[in-house]
């Protein structure tokens, strides 16, 4: 159990708590063998030490989600509490995978979305304007992945991940973004893409061993790995897939609503937000740690400094809003052409 990042807010008014924009908040959570509950008028969790108990604060105003790991409870009161301040709160294995929860999305990755009557309609009218057509949805899926692969190219060139000790190859990097960007404008329908991404995701972690001088390195099905990098990889994706539940929230685009994922999952478009950031900043982070010999929560923290760090969430939510805005525009236009 651990607070993975930020300060504390100790003298906030009830009034107040929502005054950080989602996208500027520090915390993200990931608790086990505690109990979450409400000790004047602060949300809290509470740890045993033999005969005594340790509350510890968690400044919810500055939150943007809790992963609750195994041995967790949550009274209703603080679930009370962490709703009027927006944290989405998950229910999770050990280690933050896997996550399950009986709500919205799967039993995959599934969130308690905060409920408010107040959330935007904007980014959901304009998503909807395009959704239901497969041409202007692809189109919207092309994006996406653009976005993704611009972003990677930015985060793996960066000094901070050359001094970190991942020398990417930023020659081959450079031919591969354009050759991917190539195959996802060329890509006819949604399998297409599906299979540009799979090759893309397999010349990525091809690059990432290389980095490190991992070795041999197999990407095996979600817990099914052994090694240390396959479980950091299970790991740290769940941590992206708590910004992207957070962005679609902030957003009001329901999990549902997925351009890439969503034919066979019901929350695919958490799954697409978080592609967003999960290559150019979990994946880099996943080989290091393992090469490092880190443990589940130092590699925990390393992840979560470099989302903060890339501003990962702002990204998430500035993309998406860029999506919906201009392909429900361009789809308008389009029709309105005779």
């Amino acid at each position: 159990m651990n607070q993975t990042r930020g300060g504390c807010l100790e003298s906030l008014r009830s009034s107040d708590l929502k005054n950080i924009l989602h996208s500027r908040r520090a915390n993200l959570y990931y608790l086990e063998h505690c109990r979450v509950l409400v000790k004047g008028g602060r949300v809290e969790y509470v740890t045993d030490a033999g005969k005594k108990s340790l509350y510890w604060n968690i400044p919810i105003a500055n939150t943007t989600s809790i992963l609750l790991g195994t041995g967790t409870s949550v009274t209703q009161a603080a679930m009370r509490e962490l709703a009027k301040a927006g944290v989405l709160v998950g229910f999770c294995g050990g280690g933050g995978t896997p996550l399950f929860s009986a709500n919205e999305v799967d039993v995959e990755v599934a969130w308690l979305s905060p409920q408010s009557e107040y959330r935007p309609t904007e980014y959901l009218q304009a998503w909807v304007r395009f959704w239901f057509d497969d041409a202007w949805r692809l189109h919207a899926a092309r994006q996406l992945q653009t976005h993704r692969l611009k972003r990677l190219q930015q985060a793996w060139s960066a000094r901070a991940l050359r001094d970190a000790g991942f020398t990417v190859d930023v020659a081959r990097l450079l031919v591969l973004v354009p050759q991917f960007e190539r195959q996802i404008a060329a890509a006819s329908d949604v399998s297409e893409l599906l299979t540009a991404e799979a090759r893309l995701t397999k010349a990525l972690f091809k690059l990432a061993v290389e980095a490190v001088g991992y070795g041999e390195f197999t990407r095996a099905k979600r817990g099914g790995g052994t090694d240390a990098a396959n479980r950091f990889l299970d790991h740290g994706n769940y941590l992206g897939y708590g910004l992207g539940a957070t962005a679609t929230w902030v957003l009001g685009l329901p999990h549902g609503l997925a351009v890439l994922h969503g034919k066979t999952r019901r929350g695919g478009l958490v799954f697409d937000a978080a592609d967003l950031v999960k290559d150019a900043v979990i994946l880099p982070q996943a080989f290091l740690a393992a090469m490092r010999g880190d443990d589940e929560q130092q590699f925990r923290q390393q992840c979560i400094e470099a989302l903060t760090r890339d501003e990962s969430l702002d990204f998430i939510i500035d993309t998406l809003k860029a999506i919906a805005l201009d392909t429900a525009r361009l789809a308008a236009t389009a029709k309105a052409q005779p």
